[in-house]
Order: C-alpha cells, then sequence, then structure tokens
C-alpha cells in the first residue's frame, strides 16, 4: 500500500521521521520552489526520507532530515569545516568527514587567478562551501558565497576544533540563537564556526574561555534549552 503523502506542506516538520515516510506532495505546492538538505531524495512528485531522524525547516524553502550521528552526507549549499589533506596542481583534497574526500579548486576563491593560487599546509582548517554533492562523485568545494565573495570562507586560524554529532551542529546553527551560545555570547567575547559536518571551530583572547565555550557546547548537548541555560550559568559561577 503506498503511503499517503501530507497534503499540508509543514505537517511533519520537527516531528521524528523514518525511511520511506512521504513528506511533502509537490504537486499540491504550485508556484513554490524548494531545497533539499540531507536526508531527503526527490520521487516524481514527492519527497520522501531516506535516514531516520527529525524533519527540519528554514526560511525560506530549505528541509532536511536531523540525526544526532557522527556521519556526514554531504549536500549542495552546507557549510562546513574541511580539513586540508594534500595539494594537486587544479585542486587541494580536503577530508570534510564525508564518505570520501571533498576537492576544493585552486580557482574557487574570490578573484582567484593562475597567479594567486593559496598556499596551505597540510592540516589547515578551512571554513567551506560545498558547491556539488552528486552520489558517487567526490564533492565539490568553494571559498565563495553564490556571488563569489569570499564573506566568511577561508582558513581558520589559532583557535580549537572539535568534533560533534551532526545534530549539535544544526541545533547551533538554528534560529533563534540555540541558548547555549546565546548565554555564553551575554558574558563572553569569542568566534565561533560551526559546519554541518559535525565540526565546531572556537576562537578567544584566552584559552581558558575558548577551553570553556568548548566543553560547555559538549556537555549540554542532551539537555533541554531551560536546561542548558542552567548549566551554562553554574560553568560560569566556577570561573568566577
Amino acid at each position: 500500500m503506498e503511503p499517503k503523502p501530507s497534503t499540508t506542506p509543514s505537517s511533519f516538520t520537527d516531528q521524528q521521521v523514518f525511511p520511506g515516510d512521504v513528506v511533502l506532495d509537490l504537486s499540491k505546492m504550485a508556484n513554490q520552489t524548494i531545497k533539499l538538505g540531507g536526508g531527503l531524495r526527490q520521487d516524481g512528485d514527492v519527497i520522501s526520507v531516506m535516514k531516520a531522524g527529525k524533519l527540519r525547516f528554514s526560511k525560506p524553502n530549505k528541509y532536511w532530515v536531523e540525526s544526532s550521528n557522527k556521519r556526514y552526507v554531504p549536500s549542495a549549499g552546507d557549510n562546513v569545516l574541511g580539513i586540508v589533506v594534500d595539494a594537486k596542481a587544479d585542486n587541494f583534497l580536503v577530508d570534510i568527514k564525508g564518505p570520501t574526500l571533498a576537492f576544493l579548486p585552486v580557482l574557487a576563491f574570490e578573484g582567484g587567478t593562475r597567479r594567486n593560487i593559496p598556499k596551505f599546509e597540510m592540516g589547515t582548517l578551512l571554513y567551506v562551501r560545498v558547491v556539488k554533492a552528486n552520489t558517487g562523485m567526490n564533492p565539490e568545494l568553494s571559498c565563495m558565497d553564490a556571488s563569489g565573495k569570499a564573506a566568511e570562507y577561508g582558513p581558520l586560524k589559532e583557535g580549537f576544533m572539535f568534533e560533534s554529532s551532526t545534530g549539535l551542529s544544526r541545533t547551533l546553527l538554528s534560529s533563534p540563537t540555540c541558548p547555549v551560545l546565546e548565554t555564553l555570547g551575554k558574558k563572553l567575547a569569542f568566534e565561533i564556526a560551526v559546519g554541518l559536518n559535525g565540526r565546531v571551530w572556537v576562537n578567544a583572547a584566552s584559552p581558558s574561555i575558548v577551553v570553556l565555550v568548548a566543553n560547555t557546547i559538549m556537555k549540554t548537548e542532551s539537555l533541554s534549552p531551560v536546561q542548558q541555560k542552567i548549566k551554562v550559568e553554574s560553568l560560569m559561577q566556577r570561573m568566577r
């Protein structure tokens, strides 16, 4: 028996979904364009689930399935933290925690030409954007936004990088700002870059602040928003 598509696009949003579930019926969404993130695929006029998790939606039009796991499945449009593992004549090979290495063309930088190819040492941490992620092919990366500007992309110097679940990464990037980052940001000065591939980079003037922010994020993943605020306040008290 075929599952009945949802008549309301948002009816599954923030709900637990499983492989095979049909969550969107495009035939009932005339003149609407949607973007699919990880865990979803299009079969004709319907969008179905490929992995278990929670269906998420971000304005204006992106849907994806969020699951708290270590494995990352690249999707076009994702911002990720990658580690340079090799350099070739035309591209850098980058580890983004996916099934295969990704490649970053040497010209995929604002104003990039053969005369000003960047030089990255092995192990350099980069904030990059996934521009292509086709099955059976190495994902392609870029250090430019859709308009060709560098924006926030590029190497992340100093600081500390740690790994997390992909679910935690999406929570940190959620809107409105998640309670942990909101509470920490009111009391501490620090920089943070979050990759949808389950990597987080933190930098601050003091190493103790870097350690505090990183430990707080890791220790509060399984807590409710209210519990997160309480935990952050408790950790802040210990610093005084």
